[in-house]
């Protein structure tokens, strides 16, 4: 196997990981399988999947999730995503 697949494979799980744990109420867990995927990325100069960027804080590093860590709502042509900690992020909709 090729270590670029070996690190999408690796990011993959450590999204589904993290995403397990914020259901569970494990956020320190989750944090810790976010930072762990985006350092794989880092090293392997490799992109994160759309999924894992759009439901991650970029500044505490929390797994989103909507009514629970993470407000979101909609305005002219984008929505608006913001995490307890205040960070917000903007993305784009048709």
């Amino acid at each position: 196997m090729d270590t670029e697949t070996i690190a999408r494979e690796r990011i993959d799980r450590l999204c589904d990981l993290a995403r397990e744990a914020t259901v569970a109420g494990e956020d320190a867990r989750a944090r810790n399988y976010v930072r762990r995927a985006r350092r794989i990325a880092e090293r392997n100069r490799l992109r994160l999947p759309r999924e894992f960027t759009r439901f991650t804080c970029d500044s505490c590093d929390a797994y989103l999730r909507p009514g629970l860590n993470a407000r979101v709502r909609t305005r002219d042509g984008h929505v608006v995503v913001t995490c307890d900690c205040g960070e917000q992020a903007r993305y784009p909709y048709d």
